[in-house]
């Protein structure tokens, strides 16, 4: 009986191993937001990253988060790292590309609680007198990832933030 149950949990496992190894090698997530604004004005709030304080969901988690910034102060180069609790961890960010005021991507790179380095893209598209604003992450999906995929969404998780996020930065632009 014992071997029987032990047959069937090696079976179990060594499917969900197969089946999380079948998953994709990279994700994407996204979010888009009308902003009653034009791209001139959202753009400066995106290109600085220390109006992120001010719009982003994650600065929320851990508002005791040591932070830093170094390099340009906005565009290509500058830098904005952080060193919080559990929940949000330790990391860095830099921009890498821009095109005012329609694209702007960075690298993020996560330290604590684990290490990855993945995209961060914001597109702004322009339509009569809205904005569309697009955020996505994307990147490598390493097997731990997949695997910690079968026990949690996150498209739900990052989603949510960015859903958050992009709400806030819909706020202050159209003030």
């Amino acid at each position: 009986m014992i071997k029987t149950i032990l047959i069937v949990l090696v079976v179990i496992l060594v499917a969900l191993l197969i089946y999380a190894a079948s998953k994709p090698d990279t994700f994407r997530v996204q979010r888009s937001i009308t902003i009653k604004a034009a791209p001139d004005k959202i753009f400066p709030l995106i290109n600085d990253l220390h109006n992120m304080q001010a719009w982003s969901a994650w600065e929320k988690v851990d508002p005791g988060m040591k932070r830093s910034y170094s390099g340009s102060a906005n565009g290509p180069g500058a830098v904005y790292e952080w060193d919080g609790n559990k929940e949000i961890g330790q990391g860095r960010m830099e921009i890498l590309e821009i095109n005012p005021p329609v694209k702007l991507m960075l690298r993020l790179t996560f330290i604590k609680p684990f290490p990855a380095e993945n995209t961060v893209e914001f597109t702004l598209q322009a339509e009569g007198g809205v904005t569309h604003v697009t955020q996505a992450i994307y990147g490598p999906s390493p097997f731990l990832s997949k695997m910690m995929s079968l026990v949690f969404s996150m498209d739900k998780m990052i989603g949510g933030k960015f859903e958050e996020g992009l709400a806030a930065l819909k706020t202050i632009a159209e003030k």
